[in-house]
C-alpha cells in the first residue's frame, strides 16, 4: 500500500484531529470568545469560562488520543 493512498484513508480522521486542537487551543487562550458560541449551542443553560476551559482540555485531550491511534495504526501496517 503506497503512502498516497493510506493518507487518503485517514484524510477525515486527519482533519477532525487538527480541528479538535484548534478549537482546545482556541478554548484555552480566548475564553471569553467561545463563550457566546456555548450559549448558542446550549441554550438552556448558561455558559461559564470554567465550562468553556474544561471543553477545551477535554478537546485537546481527545485530540492527542486520536493522533496517538493513527500514529499506531499507521506503524503496525
Amino acid at each position: 500500500m503506497s503512502v498516497g493512498v493510506s493518507g487518503m484513508n485517514h484524510l477525515l480522521l486527519l482533519v477532525f484531529v487538527q480541528l479538535s486542537f484548534a478549537f482546545g487551543v482556541a478554548g484555552l487562550l480566548w475564553p471569553e470568545r467561545l463563550v457566546t458560541v456555548f450559549d448558542v449551542l446550549m441554550f438552556p443553560w448558561p455558559a461559564t469560562h470554567k465550562f468553556v476551559r474544561t471543553n477545551a482540555w477535554a478537546a485537546i485531550l481527545l485530540s492527542l488520543v486520536m493522533f496517538a491511534a493513527l500514529w499506531a495504526g499507521l506503524h503496525a501496517a
